[in-house]
């Protein structure tokens, strides 16, 4: 096995990542404030951003989720038990003894068993829970004549600030894996360039020279 730098995250990945960063922040940022946690904005401009901020990141995710399936990226996101014992207890003993970290990278699957499993829960459980209880809050003159509308509009604010406080924690996770490991700059940069220190096989060394020579360095 060889280490290369290879382009594992493409253009639109990487506009899709730092766009949905600066929006997820603008939502978190407007709507704790729409709770009371802050006097940043006013009542009226906080709704205004935070309903363009959702508009935009619900059309982003439009976008990502076809160039997911249409790339077969979305085979990256799909967890393994293969590996995933070794991770936890590196992240939760190892890293403190400086053990190396059990998981390279490798061409066909970037990230590591732990992170595969933290992606999909994002994506298919507190992304769709928190846009579905948005949705239903934004459009609650539609239903707001069934009975018991009020005690369940009620609901459906707490499951929705409960979500953004769930993805919260995921971002400050995400931050601090940062640090950890490789320096920090280590980390971001592939997510600016989009080139990563990959495994690779010798045939997929030679198709990429060969093939693919912009992709390999």
């Amino acid at each position: 096995m060889a280490m290369r730098k290879v382009l594992i995250f493409g253009r639109f990945e990487r506009f899709w990542h730092w766009s949905q960063m600066a929006l997820i922040v603008l939502l978190m940022l407007t709507g704790f404030g729409l709770h009371g946690f802050h006097d940043l904005f006013d009542f009226e401009v906080a709704v205004t951003i935070h309903m363009y901020a959702a508009s935009a990141l619900l059309i982003l995710w439009m976008f990502s989720v076809f160039w997911l399936f249409t790339t077969e990226t979305w085979r990256h996101f799909l967890p393994t038990g293969h590996g995933l014992w070794q991770v936890l207890r590196f992240y939760s003993f190892g890293i403190f003894r400086g053990e190396r970290h059990p998981y390279r990278k490798a061409f066909w699957r970037k990230h590591n068993p732990l992170q595969a499993l933290a992606y999909l829960m994002l994506k298919v459980v507190l992304f769709p829970l928190i846009w579905v209880t948005g949705l239903l809050y934004i459009f609650y003159f539609l239903w707001r004549d069934i009975p018991h509308a009020t005690g369940w509009l009620e609901a459906v604010a707490m499951i929705h600030t409960g979500a953004a406080f769930a993805i919260l924690a995921f971002a400050f996770i995400h931050v601090y894996m940062l640090t950890t490991g490789h320096s920090f700059r280590e980390h971001v940069t592939p997510m600016i360039t989009g080139f990563d220190l990959v495994e690779l096989t010798p045939e997929e060394e030679a198709y990429l020279e060969k093939d693919q020579p912009a992709m390999i360095r």
